[in-house]
């Protein structure tokens, strides 16, 4: 056949694979068998790679998986991505209605209400029909390009369909926003075969689908069966899309899926009636749901309401009632927010609620605590506020074993590392030492010092200077700072301030050990950091198993009760929790560790007098980097102990008491240089 010849069938094989992917996705419907198909594209593949310049990127063998990336790039959306203020009954429902019928000055208002879908949302850029980009919802205003993930899903079209009374979408831009899913049964047999594989299980499909899409090899993405709903269409042109019905139908006809189960309703009334039917129905659906969305219909009026924070007034989610459950109370700990209030949290035994595991509830102040008569070993009914926040309701006192212990909050205020005051007329305590600037100081120092991220340049009277200065306030303002910010300032000259903010970067990937011990965490020195990364090899792992599995801490050797809740609670406190992410937006992540494997794995070294040859942290780095273990001082189970040329009578007898065999320097660097 001819060049023309096999461009004509390249044409027809994509639009007939096209027609089966819109049957199959959008209509629920099979114009032939997936075998029938899967040779049509290896029919279509076969021709393109024989012409190359045919090929276009809506042609359906456009789908491949690329490399991976390095990172996923920033880009604005072209309007914000809303939130959607949450009601949870009908007398809440009834009070919304009766406001925006008073705004929107008119007597009748109709309804579109739809299933509220448990997945990952995003938006969907379509120029000339040919879809261009996909971008996250991040935080409402700028999203992650996610477009190389986006394209391997078959749910999903390349080219919108040139369809009546439709065609003038395909002109100029057409954005769909909507949520990526995975169904209930592909959740299921993918877990069947972690399990088969010996794999850790995932936790439900609305993590799932988030996780896959943010996964930087869109290999791993094309593995995994995922959908995609269409819940708006977007236009420069306001009125090219009078109502969000015709919205629905626009997409369906252009082949992005909706949910067939959203209705026009006339009436608050109809819209009430709607709920009560999908209450139990719903979980029937392929898909996770926790309640329904109600918009008004007619997207002028939704448009003239306008937006209140980061929400419309136009629209508003209906939760259905929270579930519950019941767990036992393990302990209660501090966590202090960014603004140094102080809030006691429960750490309970883990216990899936509404589809999530729960494992932590606030008790919000001491007087809560004492009106609910919550005590540590308490067996409790939690709950879930629209299914989000966990709430302790009730203990179940009438199972108490005498061994259940009370909490005393101001007590426990008072062992804490900072100050904290109870203001009058308040029930919260809070942080009086939390924004401090010697405290700032000291632990930028630390964090800058030889036995964490061991920045040159960064010495007490810098750090002082760059606090004092309002230039630093945390770890992570230092990656910030640029040389021409510390030219001006009567320390740094120019070279000074060029070398200085090199060095900064080039700990922008520091050893996760050393990471660790920079951020200060109370109890947690240089060893402990080393077996903590050495355990879980990424703070990712460390964060996951903090907030979710606190037990598993346990069993680090070396970590007892108060360094694992000292661990928990760092983890906990919200002004942290928003450190690390100020970290990950300035591109500062530590590297995954590599557990030291080595002639001295097991064996436990502790170092006493000077060393001629080497600084005592040098010698306890060259002891770790082989495996080892390196000791503050001689305890009952070091198996070495390091000494200079003069040695103690008191050292040596520490040694002989615990079984200690004594080095000498010689032979300390015969042992690590064996």
């Amino acid at each position: 056949m001819s060049k023309q010849q096999d461009a004509v069938r390249i044409k027809k094989l994509r639009e007939l694979i096209s027609d089966y992917r819109y049957n199959y996705h959008v209509l629920d419907q099979s114009t032939m068998s997936e075998a029938a198909a899967d040779s049509l594209k290896h029919e279509l593949t076969q021709l393109e790679e024989k012409y190359p310049d045919l090929v276009t990127a809506d042609s359906p063998s456009q789908r491949i998986a690329g490399k991976p990336l390095p990172q996923f790039k920033s880009v604005a959306h072209t309007s914000r991505m809303l939130s959607l203020n949450d009601v949870f009954n009908e007398t809440e429902m009834r009070a919304w209605e009766k406001r925006i019928h008073k705004l929107a000055s008119v007597d009748e208002l109709e309804y579109f209400v739809d299933l509220k879908m448990d997945g990952f949302a995003c938006s969907l850029w379509y120029e000339d029909g040919v879809l261009v980009r996909a971008l996250t919802r991040g935080d409402g205003l700028v999203g992650e390009d996610i477009t190389q993930n986006i394209r391997t899903l078959e749910a999903i079209p390349l080219r919108l369909r040139k369809t009546k009374p439709y065609e003038h979408l395909l002109n100029g831009r057409t954005e769909i926003r909507g949520e990526v899913l995975m169904y209930k049964e592909d959740f299921a047999r993918l877990n069947e075969k972690r399990q088969a594989a010996g794999e850790p299980l995932f936790k439900n499909p609305r993590n799932t689908a988030a996780g896959t899409m943010r996964q930087l090899d869109s290999k791993l993405v094309a593995q995994r069966p995922m959908y995609f709903h269409g819940y708006d269409l977007l236009r420069q042109i306001g009125n090219e899309v009078a109502t969000y019905s015709d919205a629905y139908e626009a997409m369906k006809r252009l082949g992005i899926r909706t949910n067939p189960v959203a209705e026009v309703v006339p009436d608050i009334d109809a819209v009430v009636e709607y709920a009560d039917r999908w209450q139990d129905k719903r979980l029937e659906l392929g898909f996770g749901t926790d309640g329904l969305v109600v918009k008004v219909n007619d997207r002028s009026v939704y448009s003239r309401l306008g937006v209140v924070g980061k929400a419309p007034r136009g629209a508003v989610a209906l939760k259905y009632p929270a579930e519950e459950a019941t767990t036992k109370i393990k302990d209660i700990i501090i966590s202090v927010g960014r603004t140094g209030a102080a809030t006691p949290v429960a750490v309970m035994e883990p216990v899936d609620v509404a589809g999530s595991t729960v494992q932590h509830a606030s008790l919000h102040n001491q007087d809560e605590i004492e009106r609910l008569d919550v005590r540590i070993g308490d067996t409790v009914i939690i709950h879930k506020a629209g299914d989000i926040i966990p709430k302790v309701t009730r203990v179940l006192s009438e199972l108490r074993t005498g061994s259940e212990k009370k909490y005393d909050m101001v007590a426990e205020l008072e062992a804490h590392e900072l100050q904290f005051v109870q203001p009058p007329g308040e029930v919260i305590w809070r942080a009086v030492s939390r924004d401090n600037p010697a405290i700032i100081k000291r632990a930028i120092q630390h964090f800058a010092s030889k036995q964490a991220l061991d920045i040159d340049g960064l010495g007490e009277k810098n750090v002082d200077l760059l606090v004092d200065q309002g230039l630093v306030r945390d770890f992570a303002d230092l990656y910030t700072l640029k040389a021409s910010e510390l030219e001006q300032l009567e320390r740094f000259a120019e070279l000074s301030s060029e070398n200085l903010e090199a060095a900064i970067a080039d700990k922008r990937r520091p050893p996760l050990a050393r990471f660790l011990n920079g951020l200060g965490i109370r109890h947690v020195g240089v060893q402990t950091s080393i077996d903590i990364a050495n355990t879980y090899q990424s703070l990712e792992n460390l964060q996951k198993v903090a907030t979710e599995k606190p037990e598993e801490l346990y069993e680090i050797d070396g970590i007892g009760e108060v360094v694992a809740r000292s661990i928990v609670q760092w983890f906990l406190d919200e002004q942290n929790t928003e450190l690390l992410e100020k970290f990950r937006k300035l591109d500062v992540w530590p590297k995954p560790a590599k557990k030291a494997d080595g002639p001295l794995q097991g064996k436990s070294f502790a170092i006493t007098g000077t060393l001629s040859s080497m600084s005592r942290e040098l010698a306890a780095e060259k002891i770790r980097a082989q495996g080892g273990t390196f000791q503050s001082s001689v305890g009952k189970g070091t198996d070495y102990l390091v000494h200079g040329a003069a040695l103690g009578d008191g050292k040596r007898a520490k040694a002989e008491k615990f079984g200690t065999q004594l080095l000498d320097e010689k032979s300390f660097l015969k042992l690590i240089e064996a």
